[in-house]
C-alpha cells in the first residue's frame, strides 16, 4: 500500500468515526474554534503605558494612543539599533508607519484615559526608516499542538482553553519559527488530541504533518496550579517538539488571582518562542528525519531493462551525485506581499532547500538566495512549467510572471 492511499484510507476512516453516530458526533460539535491572528510581519511594541488627560473622554483617548504611538516608536528603534539616536517624526510621520493599535488594558474616565497599549509597525514603511532587511533564518513549518493538563486532565483542542487562545492571538510574523497553527475545528479535537503527543508512529506522524502541511511538531504545555478558587495560580511551562516529545526547556510563571490567567499565558507564548528560537540557532530544533518516508519505487515504473553487464573499464561512465547549489534570483517586488509570493513559488519546486530574500526593493527589483539540488537549467524549466519567464545568466536568474509587465503584482504561486 503506497503512501497515498494510506493516507487516505487514515482520513476516510477518522471521518468515518466523526459520522459513526451521535456520541462520536459530539466530540467534535461546539463552538470551539479559535482562529489565528494575523501572522503579518508588522513589528510590535508591548506594554505601552499612558496616562493622558483632556477636556472629553475621546480627545483623552486620541491624545493617548499618539503618547503611545510616540513611546512605541522609541522603544522600536532602541532595539532595532540599539546605542544610537531615535530620529525624530512627528505625529503625521508616525500615523504613516503604524498600522494598527492593540489595547491589552484600558480605563476610560470623563477627561482621563489611562491604558497599556500594543503599538503595530508596518514592516515595508517602518523597515525602510530602520534600515532592516528580510530575517536570515527561517524554519521548516511546525506544527503547533498546545496542551493544557488542568485538574489531571490533559487538553489541546477538545475544549478551548485559555492556552490555545494565546497561541491563536499570538503575532507569528517577526518570528523566526514558521508556525503552522489550527483552528481547532471539524477533525482536529479527532486527530490532535493531546493523546497524540505520546505516540511514536512514524506513519500516522507523516499523515497528520501532511494534511496540515508541516515538516515536524512543537508541543509547548501548560500546566496549570490552583492554589484556592479565585485565588493565585502557578503556571509550570514545557517547550517540547518532534515525534518523540523531546524536551526543549522549562519555566514556570505565577499570577496573583485567576483574572490574570490570559496575560500570564500571553507571557508564556513569547517565552516559549524565544525557547524555540534559541534552539533553531543552535540546530536543535531541526525536522526529525525519521518522518520522511521513503515509498518503495518498482523497476517498471523508472523504465529500467534488462540487458548486458558491462563494467566502467567497458564504456560506461559513472553519474556523479546531484549537489546543492547556490542561485541568486531576481524578482519584482511592487509590495510587501510580493516578496512573500516570490519566495513561496520558488519553496513550491521540488529540491528547493531554502529561498530567502536578502536584498528588499519594494517598488523595485529584490533578490533573493536559493539553494537547489540540481542545475540551474532545471531550475528555469520547473519555473517555466509554473508560468514564470526565467532569463539565466551564469547561477543569477531574473523571473518574471508570464503575461505580466515589470512591476506588476503577482497573484498566486
Amino acid at each position: 500500500m503506497n503512501r497515498t492511499r494510506f493516507r487516505n484510507i487514515a482520513i476516510a476512516g477518522a471521518l468515518a468515526c466523526m459520522g459513526a453516530g451521535a456520541v462520536l458526533f459530539a466530540q467534535i460539535e461546539g463552538d470551539r474554534g479559535v482562529p489565528p491572528i494575523s501572522s503579518e510581519g508588522d513589528f510590535q511594541v508591548d506594554g505601552v503605558k499612558v496616562d493622558v488627560y483632556s477636556d472629553t473622554a475621546e480627545k483623552a483617548r486620541e491624545a493617548g494612543w499618539r503618547m503611545a504611538q510616540r513611546q512605541g516608536w522609541r522603544k522600536l528603534w532602541q532595539k532595532m539599533n540599539p546605542g544610537s539616536g531615535v530620529p525624530a517624526l512627528n505625529d503625521s510621520m508616525l500615523e504613516n508607519i503604524v498600522s494598527g493599535i492593540v489595547v491589552e488594558k484600558e480605563q476610560i474616565g470623563p477627561n482621563r484615559y489611562i491604558a497599556t497599549l500594543g503599538v503595530l509597525f508596518d514592516r515595508a514603511r517602518a523597515g525602510q526608516i530602520l534600515g532592516v532587511r528580510a530575517s536570515a533564518m527561517r524554519s521548516a513549518p511546525l506544527l503547533v499542538l498546545p496542551i493544557t493538563t488542568e485538574s489531571g486532565a490533559q487538553e489541546s483542542f477538545e475544549n478551548r482553553s485559555e492556552w490555545q487562545k494565546a497561541w491563536a492571538r499570538y503575532r507569528t510574523g517577526d518570528s523566526a519559527i514558521d508556525y503552522v497553527r489550527t483552528i481547532g475545528t471539524g477533525p482536529d479535537p479527532l486527530l490532535l488530541n493531546a493523546g497524540q503527543a505520546g505516540r511514536r508512529g512514524r506513519i500516522w506522524w507523516r499523515v497528520l504533518l501532511d494534511q496540515y502541511g508541516a515538516a515536524d511538531v512543537i508541543m509547548p504545555m501548560a500546566r496549570l496550579e490552583r492554589q484556592w478558587p479565585g485565588g493565585p495560580v502557578i503556571g509550570r511551562f514545557a517547550a517540547r517538539y518532534g515525534p518523540d516529545n523531546r524536551l526543549i526547556g522549562t519555566f514556570a510563571l505565577r499570577v496573583a488571582a485567576s483574572s490574570g490567567i490570559p496575560e500570564m499565558m500571553d507571557q508564556a507564548v513569547r517565552r516559549m518562542d524565544a525557547l524555540y528560537t534559541r534552539a533553531l540557532m543552535d540546530g536543535t530544533l531541526r525536522p526529525d528525519p525519521s518522518l520522511i518516508i521513503e515509498e518503495p519505487v518498482e523497476p517498471e515504473e523508472l523504465g529500467i531493462e534488462e540487458g548486458a553487464e558491462a563494467g566502467l573499464d567497458q564504456g560506461a561512465t559513472e553519474i556523479p551525485a546531484q549537489g546543492i547549489n547556490a542561485f541568486s534570483i531576481q524578482f519584482d517586488t511592487p509590495d510587501v506581499n510580493s516578496v512573500g509570493m516570490g519566495e513561496a513559488a520558488l519553496r513550491s519546486i521540488p529540491g528547493v532547500r531554502s529561498a530567502i530574500t536578502n536584498s528588499l526593493a519594494l517598488g523595485g527589483t529584490s533578490v533573493m538566495s536559493v539553494s537547489y539540488a540540481g542545475t540551474g537549467e532545471s531550475l528555469r524549466s520547473a519555473l517555466a512549467a509554473r508560468g514564470w519567464t526565467a532569463v539565466m545568466s551564469g547561477n543569477t536568474l531574473r523571473i518574471q510572471r508570464r503575461g505580466s509587465a515589470p512591476g506588476t503584482p503577482t497573484n498566486g504561486q
